[in-house]
């Protein structure tokens, strides 16, 4: 199945009296790697909860296609993985009773979950841990397991919220080798973060401050359009 892409429009969302976003207007192409980057309380989270379908727009709406058109929010849910700042695992399953889990809870079959299941042990180079109950796993391998359980459904659009935030230097650059590594043609990648070089990695940064999208494009578009020689400077322009 080919990668689900998301437009956003006109989008508005009122959280108590906090107004989390305030009309943005943006396109996440399918089959892309794009980043969400911003301050603390610029809206990034709140705006990855609604393109999964978790919050509804106070105004504004968001709308799912694919090479063959419109794509409805329901089937779009269902074919979107999630994976929060937080990801909350069972301390005393292993990391083989966690796919179990998922595998059940998506109804997947033995034929497509089991060439699945290893492909996954295989890229994260989790293979020797399968039996380690979540609890026991350092803070890298814990969040390479959550991830595997949001892969395992192949997900057409794959979203991931400060996925490396509280892991250390060579866990950050292990999960992004395996977000490349499932990105492309049948997964569209959005992922939210404060860290400005893990943005300019993405081949389209959205820029949200204060609710309001800055910009969006290319990492070099947005350094050419607010001037700036480093990519971690665009926030110190007006």
């Amino acid at each position: 199945m080919p990668a689900l892409g998301v437009r956003v429009e006109d989008l508005s969302k009122t959280l108590g009296r906090t107004a989390a976003l305030r009309g943005v207007n943006t396109v996440f192409e399918a089959g892309l790697v794009h980043g969400i980057v911003g301050p603390n309380g610029a809206g990034k989270t709140t705006l990855m909860r609604v393109l999964t379908g978790l919050l509804h727009p106070t105004k504004g709406r968001v709308e799912y296609y694919d090479e063959a058109g419109p794509v409805t929010p329901a089937r779009a849910k269902y074919e979107t993985g999630y994976f929060p700042q937080e990801p909350s695992l069972y301390p005393d399953l292993s990391c083989r009773e966690h796919l179990e889990f998922f595998r059940d809870l998506y109804g997947l079959s033995e034929a497509d979950y089991q060439p699945r299941m290893q492909e996954l042990f295989d890229a994260t180079g989790m293979s020797a841990f399968k039996e380690r109950p979540a609890g026991k796993l350092s803070g890298g391998m814990y969040k390479k397991l959550g991830l595997m359980c949001v892969l395992l459904n192949r997900p057409r659009l794959l979203l991931l919220d400060e996925p490396t935030v509280g892991v250390d230097p060579v866990s950050r650059q292990e999960l992004w080798e395996l977000v490349y590594g499932f990105a492309g043609q049948n997964t569209t990648v959005v992922l939210s973060t404060s860290y400005m070089d893990e943005a300019q990695r993405c081949a389209k940064v959205h820029v949200l401050d204060g609710g309001f999208l800055k910009a969006a494009g290319t990492p070099e578009e947005l350094m050419r359009k607010f001037q700036v020689k480093q990519f971690a400077d665009i926030f110190l322009k007006p």
